[in-house]
């Protein structure tokens, strides 16, 4: 048995203090060492946060029952005697920094659990932290005191949902300044001055897009492993696009800020949309930001109330499940289908330089089209299953133009498809049976009208009402356009050509509430293209150039960095397995029908694109039935890898 003297440095003691001598031997266990420390420093306080940080070795001797024969811990090791838990800076999706104290010792992804308890965002599996990216700074501009909201004294709570007091946390009840903090994060910011927006780090390709997600934190190692100190700046994102339960009665935080993050990729041109898109979007921010002054947001609900709807909620899905099935079998026995002539195109082929008219009938999860309706007695030209495929809206009402972009996978790559209507009740209906039918679902299904008419409640809001908003002036001053829409717009219109056209966008959502209005927004922010996508620059097996990898919530997506065009899709629920060979820093994935790819990351460490896509499978894995309980041990095993084992 060996003995020796152990330095070990007290950070309560200050940084100049000198380190602590203890007298070990090899089997004095962790706990032990600590003891004696304590009894050392003669410092009477409580200790019970404090644990050894080895920075060496980085890691955290938690385990106090251990020796240190064990941990392996001689002479020559250079310990901390330190608080687990610290303050961060901690910056929001609404722009406003918070200063907390989070645990520097636990995985990540319990770092975040323990956040959202305290800011009362539920889900906090589909929120992560990452590294700031720094802003533009003018040589003109002087620093600002950035003000920082410090909530260092509140206790971190082991309870998964908080107990609410007037609605919110009754730790934020404590004082009137604490009740002003919990605003700020359930109530929607103001519209961004245009110079704010100007400041701001805007991503000019998709390039610089892949370098954002290089910047996550690693969620299966802590804080201190990854280099964060006390007091450094993270923040707090959504970072998987698969919000599983939103409920505006619980989520009054969860929302807001979502729907900040939202509003700031579209304000930035993180996600591409169309003119018309981008006028509703700076209608709804006007109209969220005028609605929000004279609505008040908190909401109260007493914990028996919630009990009782969460008791009939269950009830109600427990009841569909009961008698959906029969009906289910009816519905399956006379399946409706459609009928009618569409315009068709196919770009990738020479042969079709135009638009061509066919009689397409849509029947189960498939299209077929004729040349014309007497003939489709007979077999079809080509019979397409959009079971899997990429259903995208690319729509302009003032054009009358009603296309449907559909992209289908195929051995070779993805074959693309435009469906033209004529008008938008036509469109309707086939936009909503092509969403349908991409995640496997008939016409039978009991969401097809919803889905037809919240199709139809979009291209509403998305008519303009020409001559209308001449009748209030008022509103014409009040408004500061530049504010609600991206850069590009500043420099393509001024600001008196974009009120009008967002005033007229505005009519058609004047009427709804906040919270409709907030949902609404998400909505049309969910419909884009783009959306979910995560972009990083990988270079494939056998490959001499760089490529884009896009990591969507149901799909991986291979972009040909030169053109920007998508080469390849392949959707999770057809993949087999995949590995990554932690030596060669390289991502190996099968999928069905013999289909194997191998990448290594250019942008991003390879550990961060393999805790996406287990992220993104452990997402699909929760229900109902299953959502009080965190399945924690399923998130590590997914998205781990063997360093975090």
């Amino acid at each position: 048995m060996a003995a020796w003297d152990l330095s070990v440095i007290v950070e309560d003691l200050g940084p100049d203090a000198p380190s602590v001598t203890v007298g070990v031997t090899s089997d004095l266990h962790i706990g032990g060492v600590i003891f004696k420390l304590v009894e050392k420093t003669q410092i009477n306080r409580d200790w019970s946060d404090h644990a050894l940080w080895w920075e060496q070795k980085q890691q955290w001797l938690l385990r106090t029952s251990w020796t240190l024969e064990k941990c392996g811990v001689h002479a020559d090791a250079r310990l901390l005697f330190m608080p687990q838990h610290k303050p961060l800076k901690l910056g929001l999706p609404n722009g406003i920094t918070l200063r907390l104290r989070a645990c520097f010792s636990n995985p990540v992804f319990q770092t975040v659990m323990g956040i959202c308890r305290l800011l009362n965002i539920r889900h906090p599996e589909e929120l992560s932290l990452l590294r700031p990216v720094e802003e533009k700074k003018r040589k003109k501009d002087k620093d600002p005191a950035e003000e920082i909201y410090d909530l260092t004294e509140v206790p971190l709570s082991s309870v998964s949902r908080p107990s609410l007091y007037n609605g919110m946390p009754a730790h934020f009840a404590d004082s009137v300044q604490m009740e002003a903090v919990y605003k700020m994060l359930s109530v929607t910011q103001p519209p961004p001055a245009p110079e704010v927006i100007a400041k701001q780090y805007r991503p000019a390709s998709v390039v610089d897009k892949a370098h954002i997600n290089g910047r996550w934190l690693d969620s299966s190692r802590c804080l201190m492993q990854q280099g964060i100190q006390e007091n450094d700046r993270l923040w707090l994102r959504f970072k998987y696009f698969a919000f599983y339960d939103i409920e505006p009665k619980y989520d009054v935080v969860r929302l807001t800020q979502l729907y900040e993050q939202a509003r700031w990729a579209i304000l930035l041109e993180d996600i591409d949309c169309t003119e018309e898109e981008m006028m509703l979007f700076g209608a709804l921010q006007y109209h969220i930001s005028k609605v929000s002054q004279s609505e008040p947001q908190m909401l109260s609900s007493s914990a028996a109330m919630d009990d009782l709807d969460l008791a009939l909620q269950s009830l109600e899905v427990k009841m569909d499940g009961e008698t959906s099935s029969a009906s289910d079998m009816l519905d399956n026995i006379t399946a409706p289908e459609l009928n009618d002539y569409l315009k068709l195109l196919r770009p990738k082929r020479l042969t079709l330089k135009g638009y061509k008219q066919y009689w397409f009938t849509f029947r189960d999860t498939s299209i077929s089209y004729f040349k014309s309706k007497e003939e489709s007695i007979g077999e079809p030209i080509q019979k397409i299953n959009l079971k899997g495929c990429e259903v995208a809206p690319d729509v302009n009402m003032a054009a009358q133009k009603f296309l449907i972009r559909l992209l289908i996978p195929a051995p070779e790559g993805m074959n693309e498809v435009y469906l033209r209507c004529e008008n938008e009740q036509q469109y309707a209906q086939w936009m909503a049976a092509c969403r349908l039918a991409s995640k496997g679902k008939s016409l039978a299904d009991s969401s097809f009208q919803s889905e037809i008419q919240s199709i139809r409640s979009f291209l509403a809001m998305q008519k303009t009402t020409s001559g209308s908003h001449g009748n209030s002036p008022a509103t014409d001053e009040s408004i500061n356009t530049h504010s609600l829409v991206s850069p590009r717009y500043h420099k393509k219109y001024k600001a008196k050509q974009l009120t009008p056209r967002i005033l007229d966008a505005h009519q058609n959502v004047a009427q709804l509430s906040l919270t409709d209005a907030v949902m609404r927004y998400l909505q049309i922010w969910q419909a884009l293209p783009d959306f979910g996508l995560s972009y990083v620059v990988v270079r494939f097996k056998g490959s001499r150039k760089d490529e884009v990898l896009g990591i969507a919530p149901n799909r991986l997506i291979r972009i040909d960095l030169g053109v920007g065009d998508v080469v390849k899709t392949w959707r999770y629920n057809n993949m087999k397995q995949w590995n990554v060979n932690w030596d060669i820093r390289q991502m190996a994935i099968e999928f069905e029908g013999n289909i194997n790819i191998a990448f290594s990351c250019v942008t991003a460490d390879c550990k961060i694109v393999h805790e996406f896509i287990g992220g993104y499978i452990f997402m699909s894995t929760r229900s109902r039935e299953k959502s009080d309980k965190l399945n924690e041990e399923l998130f590590h095993k997914l998205t781990g890898g063997h360093e975090a084992l």
